[in-house]
């Protein structure tokens, strides 16, 4: 038996969004202000939930790291995923991604590290794929030519590289 309408589920669901959506953003005021004491804010965007994630870098000249802070939680000092990547001449050599697949954030990375890229005029990202991703190869194959990167792979010695070259 059912005790609520098509309309008061809907309305129930609504209310449910919208408080939801409220703690996401008292959140994001407060992890906003503790992000901004250990890094550079680059801007806010929203993940394959429709969550909120604030984006900040720390950048040294040398490396640049992106991370990810969701306005789930609290901010403790690190954020819930992350790219790391180094300058070298005329490019940037993504290093590592850490962090839950799945969810976008990864796109999102990618997305403000060719935004980096361009405000620097840096032509190229680049990067490698090692034996220890070959567990999940195909993810990443996907996840790079799915933003405009060129991969090539090797079988044999279970390596492969990536390179974006900006238009």
């Amino acid at each position: 038996m059912n005790l609520f309408t098509a309309e008061e589920r809907d309305q129930k669901e609504l209310e449910k969004e919208l408080h939801k959506l409220e703690f996401q953003i008292f959140r994001m005021r407060e992890n906003l202000k503790d992000v901004s004491k250990d890094a550079r804010v680059l801007g806010i965007d929203q993940s394959n939930n429709d969550d909120w994630i604030i984006v900040s870098s720390i950048d040294d000249g040398q490396t640049c790291k992106i991370m990810l802070t969701d306005c789930e939680s609290a901010y403790l000092g690190r954020g819930c995923f992350s790219l790391i990547a180094s300058y070298y001449e005329n490019a940037i050599h993504i290093g590592d991604i850490k962090g839950p697949p799945n969810h976008g954030y990864g796109s999102i990375c990618m997305k403000f590290l060719k935004h980096i890229a361009r405000e620097q005029n840096i032509p190229k990202v680049t990067g490698d794929i090692a034996k220890r991703d070959w567990d999940h190869v195909d993810r990443l194959i996907h996840f790079y030519e799915k933003h405009q990167f060129d991969v090539w792979i090797d079988n044999d010695t279970q390596s492969g590289g990536i390179k974006w070259v900006d238009l």
